[in-house]
This record gives structure tokens, C-alpha cells and sequence, in this order.
């Protein structure tokens, strides 16, 4: 079995795929429109997606739909970098949202840093090689 994809809902497809790809540092892989099933989906990922055998985010935008609830269940997407400190400054520079800076988490030694996506979804930088301690 493979991880393909992870579904997020998203207020405005453009900010979103603006985040993802000019923020964060992912490829628009494809888009798909169906108007008449009221939704837009784009996906985006690192080093080609499932192609590659990496891991897709599939961004749905149901038409007229702008904000959502989280709810309590939803954690966090996890993204692994070379340097989490660096990592945040470009994410900074480019206008992104850092939530928790760069640093170890409690009781470990693993480099970690929070950032908060458009809709309000977390996304966890870990930086490699710290990862697992």
C-alpha cells in the first residue's frame, strides 16, 4: 500500500494553491472543475507526487463555500525539511503564517516549528536527521 493523497477543504482555491506552491515550495501537479457537481480540486506536492511515490495534497474548493470548522479532530500535516530555523524565514519573507518557531520539542530533541495555512490549517515543519528523538 501507498499514501496517495490527503483531502483538505479549502475558502479560496487561489490562496490556497498560492500558499502551497510560492509559500511552502510545492508543484501544481493538476487542476479539475466540476461545475456541475459544485467543486474545484487542485494537487499539489514535492518532487512529482505519486509518480515519484511521494505523498499528494488534494485542495478541494466547494463552490461558495469560504470558510469551514476545523473541528477538534484535525491535527496537523507534517513536511520534512533540510533546516526548520531556515525553513521559517523563507516561509516568513514569502508572507506565511509561523505559529511556533523553530526549536526542539518538549521533552526531545527533535527540531520542529508550526505553520498556520490561509483556511487555518497547521502544518508541521520537522527538520531531518533530528527526526524520531
Amino acid at each position: 500500500m501507498q499514501l496517495l493523497h490527503t483531502m483538505l477543504r479549502v475558502g479560496d482555491m487561489q490562496r490556497s494553491v498560492d500558499f502551497y506552491t510560492k509559500i511552502v515550495g510545492m508543484d501544481l501537479l493538476r487542476t479539475t472543475e466540476r461545475p456541475d457537481q459544485g467543486y474545484s480540486l487542485a494537487f499539489v506536492a514535492f518532487n512529482g507526487g505519486n509518480e515519484n511515490g511521494e505523498a499528494e495534497l488534494e485542495l478541494t474548493y466547494n463552490h461558495g463555500v469560504s470558510d469551514y470548522d476545523l473541528g477538534s479532530a484535525y491535527g496537523h500535516i507534517a513536511l520534512g525539511v533540510e533546516n526548520v530555523a531556515d525553513t521559517c524565514e523563507r516561509i516568513r519573507a514569502a508572507g506565511g503564517n509561523i505559529t511556533r518557531e523553530a526549536g526542539p520539542v518538549k521533552g526531545g530533541t527533535t527540531v520542529i516549528a508550526f505553520v498556520e495555512d490561509p483556511d487555518g490549517y497547521k502544518v508541521e515543519l520537522i527538520e531531518m536527521g533530528t527526526h524520531g528523538s
